[in-house]
């Protein structure tokens, strides 16, 4: 853990994921820098809502900007000494990628490359990114591993991912900048985002509307809880990667591979990749009946065939990050569904 209070930068820092890490390192006595340029792709009030709850913290500085904006960048960086970068701000959704391609490349591909430079010029300790399990695309070899060849994404989303860890690792090797990629898995919680399962399936359910089910409910998912990604987020923070010859992680890890082969996640680079997750897989179909649980209502129905973009099933194996931090994810789906749902009553408390 982070012992000396330190400066980190959180770019998305009014997303899901952004506001709870920030959240918590703002009570582990951190100062947040946050940026966030507010888009539209959903609910901007519900950005604003998680904005406020950061507000109340007085080491919270917030600009809103794009990451894009190199002028507002520079000057965000001469007046603040920042120490840590944790990079989540991006175009996200795999089905948007289909209509809105050149946002993607906007947000993803160039303004990760402005990101990468402020943290090359600015000497920063670590920068961790968000990468996503989409990159593992048409592999089905389950549970994915970042030992796996990661080639053939099958949606523009996972392809910019994919093309962020690339160019990290580029500026890990030619700058010694240490770059740390988290391949998220399905993170749900309090605070999640509306256009993803839990959201939708909840707000469905309560208003006795029916609810899409691709692949006939037969997708299989990791569905992670946020605590337990922000446990994990936190605990590589002061952990950056070294340059180095060999493997950090047993061999076992990388079984069947030659030895003169270096694997996706790791180099001689001060980089890595390490898949976030839970580690269990889970049925759509009984991720529904356990969200019936919670609610006391059943959902309607309707079964869908596969979406462009979609994969069938995803589950981590998270050893790697395991054997490096610790991390072991303790939420149940129960739970985690339960405070999500309380979550969502209290916040949509008007509506219902």
């Amino acid at each position: 853990m982070l012992i000396i209070p330190s400066t980190v930068l959180v770019t998305g820092c009014a997303g899901f994921i952004g506001m709870h890490v920030s959240e918590r390192l703002l009570e582990m006595g951190m100062k947040i820098v946050g940026i966030d340029h507010l888009n539209d792709y959903y609910d901007p009030q519900l950005k604003q809502a998680r904005l406020e709850r950061l507000r109340k913290h007085p080491q919270f500085h917030f600009f809103p900007w794009d990451i894009n904006d190199a002028q507002g960048m520079t000057d965000l960086f001469k007046q603040h000494a920042i120490s840590f970068i944790i990079h989540l701000a991006a175009q996200v959704g795999v089905r948007y990628s289909l209509e809105q391609p050149h946002t993607y490349i906007e947000a993803n591909v160039a303004g990760f490359v402005h990101m990468l430079e402020h943290a090359r010029q600015h000497k920063v300790k670590h920068f961790i990114y968000a990468s996503s399990s989409s990159v593992y695309g048409a592999n089905s070899s389950l549970p994915y591993s970042t030992a796996q060849p990661v080639d053939h994404p099958v949606s523009l989303y996972a392809a910019t991912k994919r093309s962020n860890e690339l160019m990290a690792h580029t500026y890990s090797h030619l700058y010694q900048l240490p770059t740390t990629g988290l391949r998220f898995f399905t993170v749900y919680g309090p605070w999640g985002r509306p256009d993803m399962a839990p959201y939708l399936f909840t707000k469905a359910i309560l208003r006795r509307e029916p609810i899409a089910l691709f692949n006939q409910g037969n997708m299989v998912r990791d569905f992670t809880y946020i605590d337990d990604i922000v446990e994990g987020m936190v605990r590589l923070l002061p952990l950056p990667p070294e340059s180095s010859l060999l493997s950090p992680y047993p061999s076992t890890h990388y079984e069947g591979l030659e030895s003169d082969t270096w694997a996706p996640d790791i180099s001689t680079a001060p980089f890595r990749i390490y898949n976030i997750g839970s580690g269990r897989a889970v049925r759509l179909i009984d991720f529904v009946q356990t969200l019936e649980e919670v609610i006391g209502l059943p959902a309607q129905k309707q079964m869908k065939p596969m979406q462009p973009g979609d994969v069938r099933a995803t589950i981590a194996d998270i050893d790697s990050l395991t054997v490096r931090t610790g991390f072991k994810p303790e939420t149940s789906l129960y739970e985690g569904l339960k405070r999500f749902v309380d979550w969502y009553i209290t916040y949509h408390q008007s509506e219902h």
